[in-house]
């Protein structure tokens, strides 16, 4: 049995439960209070020291982190399509996986917090500056593609999605970016797509 702790306001527990949605896999999902500081006591802090969500447990494996939750979970459940095993091929995934918690974090990610949490430690101006250049990157990486590598969806697009997804909430607008929102609404509709807040499900028309 998979069981997934996470906050319904994580981005990073979202990509986790959308992958797990899209494998279409059995889970239970079990809500950690952030706001009431559970994720820093001892039960919590048992199955991931880094006091963190969100964590994974399967079996007897527990896992933390959500990138390396999306690379096991590929691996586990998913096959060659969602991760490639070749070098050149698994390298150029790793690189969006090294995005998502370098510039994404620094900047959508960061800006979502400051805005939406209080995160006030965040320098704002920063946030929003590197937002804007991972945002001018990744609509120049999607000018002449459908998904960040290859023809078809990977984990890549999965955890560099959500915060891209949500970065209005940190005050950064996407009308700029064509391709980008393009993108989003591509994995929008993906079969098995759940939204989170701010981030709706998409309709289909009749």
């Amino acid at each position: 049995m998979i069981t997934l702790y996470g906050h319904e306001l994580s981005g990073n527990t979202y990509k986790v439960r959308l992958f797990l949605e899209l494998l279409k896999l059995d889970y239970e999902y079990k809500q950690v209070d952030l706001m009431k500081g559970e994720h820093k006591q001892p039960p919590y802090l048992a199955i991931n020291p880094f006091g963190q969500v969100p964590t994974l447990v399967d079996g007897e494996r527990i896992l933390q982190d959500a990138q390396a939750i999306l690379v096991y979970l590929a691996r586990q459940y998913g096959g060659d399509t969602w991760l490639p095993t070749d070098a050149i091929s698994l390298s150029r995934v790793a690189r969006w996986l090294s995005t998502t918690a370098g510039e994404v974090r620094q900047g959508p990610e960061n800006a979502r917090l400051y805005h939406l949490f209080g995160a006030k430690a965040i320098n704002i101006e920063r946030a929003t500056e590197k937002a804007h250049l991972i945002l001018k990157q990744l609509n120049e990486h999607l000018s002449d593609r459908a998904w960040l590598e290859f023809e078809r969806p990977t984990i890549a697009d999965l955890a560099v999605f959500p915060y891209v997804a949500l970065a209005p909430d940190g005050g950064i607008a996407l009308d700029n970016y064509p391709n980008v929102r393009a993108w989003i609404d591509r994995i929008k509709h993906l079969n098995g797509f759940i939204g989170m807040r701010s981030i709706e499900v998409h309709m289909a028309t009749v």
